[in-house]
């Protein structure tokens, strides 16, 4: 499963409706995002209109273009592009910057269990001294 965080930037003048949209979103939209692989979704807005997105999916090309192949979507993208910053011709949905992920616990976590788990079978254990045979 991918993990992808992105960036966007609201409008200024655009953050209060924008919060006020995401706070009500369509049926059909949820609905399409769920079984087009968007799962985990959640959007994160800071007073100056940052917008950071998390998603985890199988492919985030593959949820892109099942989101294409709705209609809800190209209704839903048609009214929020005016939301948002330097999109050029670009939907919202096409048009985030993707940022690359430097750091994810649980891999860090399972990728230290791992080496320790190495460690203990090729190494001696620290209790188990030899014996002094003088």
């Amino acid at each position: 499963m991918q993990r992808v965080c992105f960036q966007l930037q609201v409008k200024p003048d655009r953050i209060a409706e924008y919060r006020e949209r995401h706070a009500a979103v369509w049926p059909d939209m949820l609905q399409a995002l769920a079984s087009t692989g968007w799962h985990n979704y959640s959007l994160f807005l800071r007073d100056d209109g940052l917008l950071i997105g998390y998603v985890e999916t199988p492919s985030i090309e593959d949820a892109q273009a099942g989101m294409a192949r709705t209609e809800v979507n190209g209704r839903w993208q048609a009214e929020m592009a005016e939301f948002f910053v330097d999109l050029g011709d670009q939907q919202p949905d096409q048009g985030f910057l993707v940022l690359e992920e430097v750091f994810h616990l649980e891999d860090q976590l399972a990728s230290n269990d791992q080496s320790t788990t190495r460690m203990q079978h090729t190494e001696p254990h620290p209790n188990h001294e030899e014996e002094d045979v003088r």
